[in-house]
C-alpha cells in the first residue's frame, strides 16, 4: 500500500450522494456553493460567471436564494450593486462535507439520514450498505490513531 499524504476524497462519492439526498440539491447548485464558499462576498455577475460552467439554469440564483442557500448582504442602488453571500445554512452544509471528508462518520439513522428510512430506491439501499462499511473503517483507523489526513504540525 502506497503512503498517502492526504486521502480527502476516498468517499467523496458516498458523502455527496448522502448531502444530495439530505439536503435536497442537485450536483450543479452544490457546486455552485462550493464556488461561492470561498469567494466571500459576490455579485450577481461573478455567480453567473461561475454558472456557466454548470448546467444551465436561468433560475438558479433565485431559486438558491428562495430556498435559504444565499443571503442578500447589500441591496443594490445608489449606483452600487447587490452584494450576496453563502447563507449561514450554506456554510453549515459546505463545512459538513469537509468534515466528512476528513473523516466524520455519516449518520446511520433514519431521523438523520434518508438512505436509512425504510421505502428507499435500491441504489439508497447499495449506498447504505457502503456506509456502513466506510463508517466501520473509519472507526477502526480511529480506533488505530490512522487519519485520512495527517494531523496539522
Amino acid at each position: 500500500m502506497r503512503n498517502r499524504k492526504y486521502d480527502y476524497m476516498k468517499y467523496y462519492r458516498v458523502i455527496r450522494y448522502f448531502v444530495k439526498a439530505k439536503y435536497n440539491i442537485s450536483q450543479p447548485d452544490l457546486d455552485i456553493l462550493f464556488f461561492l464558499y470561498s469567494e466571500g462576498y459576490f455579485t450577481v455577475d461573478r455567480f453567473l460567471e461561475f454558472d456557466r460552467l454548470v448546467n444551465w439554469d436561468n433560475k438558479r440564483f433565485k431559486r438558491l436564494r428562495s430556498e435559504g442557500w444565499i443571503d442578500n448582504f447589500r441591496k443594490p442602488g445608489g449606483g452600487q450593486k447587490g452584494l450576496y453571500e453563502i447563507s449561514h445554512k450554506g456554510k453549515r452544509l459546505i463545512d459538513s462535507i469537509y468534515k466528512k471528508l476528513e473523516g466524520e462518520e455519516l449518520p446511520s439513522t433514519a431521523e438523520h439520514n434518508p438512505l436509512y428510512r425504510k421505502r428507499v430506491k435500491s441504489t439508497d439501499k447499495i449506498y447504505k450498505n457502503f456506509i456502513e462499511r466506510m463508517n466501520k473503517e473509519l472507526r477502526e483507523m480511529k480506533a488505530k490513531g490512522q487519519r485520512l489526513r495527517p494531523s496539522p504540525e
